[in-house]
C-alpha cells in the first residue's frame, strides 16, 4: 500500500489538529513526519506518529509549549524547550544555531526539557539547506547497556553531521550509538525480515539477528562495541553540562517514559575559514567521486556516500507514493 505525500501531511496534520494544535504548527509538525517517510526512514516518521498522539493525550508533550532562551553568550546559547513537541523544538533550534553562524562563523543551541525529535537526519538536512555544515545530537532514555553489562544505563543518543553540497544533495550521517535504533529493529520485524548483520542479544545471551529478541531483551549492540558506549556516555554528559538539564541517568530516575530531554546543534558556515566555494566544492566532488569508485563487494551493487540513498528514496516515494504498513496506516486513520 503506498500513500501519497500530499494526503499523508494533509492527514496527519488534522490529527495534530484535532489534539490542540492551532494549524501553522501541526502543517509544520506534519510536514517534519511526511518528510521523514518521504526520505524512507518510515520507522521515525510516520510509523512513530501513534506514540506521539499517546504522548500528547498523556501529558508528556506540551501542544502550545515553544522554547525559551535562558542565556547566552556570544555564539552559543542555553534553550529550555519546555516539554514543546520535539520535532518543533528542534527545528527551531537549528534555525537559531544557523542564524548564529551567520552572524559569528559558527553557532550553537543547547535545549534541555524538549521532546523526542524524530528523525535526527532532518536537521543536519535543515543546516545543509541553509549552507552550513550541521551537527547535533539527543539523549534518550536508558535504552542499551554500557559495554560490558547487561541493564541498559545509556542510551543510543542519535548523531548527525551534514556537509552541505552546492547541487542540494548534501552528505548527511544520521547514525544512533547502538547498531540499529528501535526503530529500525521495530521495522524489520513487522516485514518479517532479519537484520543483515547482528544487532544484539538474546535472551541465552547470544549475539542475534532476530529484532523480535532483541526487542525482547533491550540489549542492543553499541556501534564500534567499546567505542559506541563511550561515544553515547560522552555526548550525554556534554549534553548535560551545557543545559544542566536531563542526563540519560535523569531521564530514566525521573521520567516516566522517553521526554524530558536534552539535545545539541551546531551550525558552521565553512565560508568564514574559506573564501573560494567553488574549491570546497571541488573537494566535496573529488572525494565523493573517488569513494563511489570503490570496488563493490557484491557485484552489481554500488557504494554510496551517506545521504545518497535518502535522495534515491525521495525521488521514488515522491513519484509513486510513500509506502505504508496497512495496519499502522490504518491505526492513524483512526485517531
Amino acid at each position: 500500500m503506498r500513500v501519497f505525500y500530499e494526503e499523508m501531511k494533509e492527514k496527519l496534520q488534522s490529527i495534530l489538529v484535532k489534539n490542540g494544535f492551532d494549524e501553522k504548527r501541526a502543517e509544520e509538525s506534519a510536514k517534519n513526519f511526511a518528510d521523514s517517510s518521504l526520505d524512507g526512514v518510515y520507522s521515525h516518521g510516520y510509523q512513530r506518529f501513534p506514540r506521539v498522539i499517546a504522548y500528547i493525550q498523556k501529558g508528556y508533550i506540551d501542544v502550545n509549549a515553544v522554547p525559551e532562551k535562558i542565556t547566552g553568550f556570544g555564539a552559543v546559547e542555553r534553550w529550555d524547550g519546555h516539554l514543546g513537541m520535539g520535532n518543533l523544538n528542534a527545528k527551531m533550534a537549528m534555525q537559531r544555531a544557523v542564524e548564529l553562524a551567520a552572524q559569528l562563523g559558527i553557532g550553537m543551541v543547547a535545549m534541555s526539557n524538549t521532546n523526542h525529535w524524530m528523525r535526527g537526519g532532518a536537521y543536519g538536512w535543515q543546516a545543509a539547506e541553509a549552507g552550513c555544515i550541521g551537527i547535533c545530537w539527543t539523549n534518550t532514555c536508558p535504552n542499551m547497556p554500557a559495554w560490558g553489562a547487561i541493564d541498559g544505563r545509556i542510551g543510543n543518543n542519535p548523531f548527525v553531521l551534514a556537509v552541505p553540497d552546492q547541487n542540494g544533495e548534501h552528505v548527511v550521517v544520521d547514525t544512533a550509538m547502538a547498531q540499529y535504533s528501535y526503530g529500525k529493529l521495530s521495522v524489520c520485524r513487522q516485514n518479517g525480515e532479519k537484520l543483515p548483520y547482528p544487532g544484539g542479544y538474546d535472551e541465552e545471551g547470544s549475539l542475534t539477528c532476530d529484532p523480535a529478541a532483541i526487542e525482547k531483551t533491550r540489549r542492543v549492540v553499541p556501534i564500534g562495541y567499546w567505542k559506541g558506549s563511550g561515544l553515547s556516555i560522552v555526548l550525554d554528559l556534554i549534553g548535560g553540562i551545557l543545559t544542566l538539564g536531563r542526563t540519560v541517568t535523569k531521564v530514566g530516575q525521573e521520567c516516566e517514559s522517553e521526554y524530558g530531554l536534552t539535545q545539541v546543534f551546531i551550525a558552521i558556515r565553512p565560508e568564514v575559514l574559506n573564501q573560494d566555494p567553488d574549491k570546497a566544492q571541488e573537494i566535496l566532488n573529488e572525494t565523493l567521486k573517488d569513494i563511489q569508485a570503490s570496488i563493490p563487494e557484491k557485484e552489481g551493487h554500488t557504494v554510496r556516500y551517506p545521504g545518497q540513498g535518502t535522495l534515491i528514496r525521495r525521488r521514488e516515494n515522491l513519484k509513486n507514493g510513500i509506502p505504508v504498513n496497512e495496519e499502522i496506516w490504518k491505526k492513524i486513520c483512526e485517531l
